[in-house]
């Protein structure tokens, strides 16, 4: 089975300059964990849920000591403090653009390829899409759950 057959057309994308959080606004909204990032229709990225969610991994804290009581009335203030300024750091990170954190080393494949091929890759290379291209252009996106869709529509036929 070709990789036309089961690949979406209507790819839903983003430019490398589109803002982070009209990003996961847009991932949101479609209901999808990815998408392609491209500039005059070549593909040039991949930005996922994954990448979005290492923004907001917290560092370890290495300084946890029991408070004093004195401690105790000033550890609410400090929590609030620090509440704020992950507020403030995720704002920064959401009008930052998505080429900041896209993946650029990218896997992509041909209508012409089968979903084997398809699956192998994403496999070897860890990824649930796979965008597919004529040449350098965009004209499709397939994911697991397409080559899983396609291979049922095949045990039934």
């Amino acid at each position: 089975m070709k990789i036309e057959s089961i690949m979406n057309k209507n790819v839903i994308f983003c430019k490398s300059d589109d803002k982070i959080s009209s990003i996961a606004n847009k991932l949101k909204m479609h209901n999808i964990s990815g998408m392609p990032v491209i500039e005059e229709n070549e593909v040039v990225g991949i930005i996922s849920e994954a990448d979005l969610l290492r923004l907001l991994k917290i560092p370890e804290r290495e300084d946890l000591l029991l408070p004093s009581p004195f401690e105790i009335i000033e550890l609410p203030i400090r929590e609030l403090i620090s509440l704020e300024s992950v507020k403030k750091t995720l704002t920064n990170i959401g009008s930052k653009p998505v080429k900041n954190i896209m993946e650029t080393n990218i896997s992509v494949i041909s209508k012409d390829s089968s979903i084997e091929d398809a699956s192998k890759l994403m496999i070897e290379n860890k990824i649930n899409r796979l965008p597919v291209v004529d040449g350098k252009k965009l004209i499709g996106i397939v994911t697991r759950g397409d080559i899983i869709q396609g291979l049922a529509k095949s045990c039934v036929e």
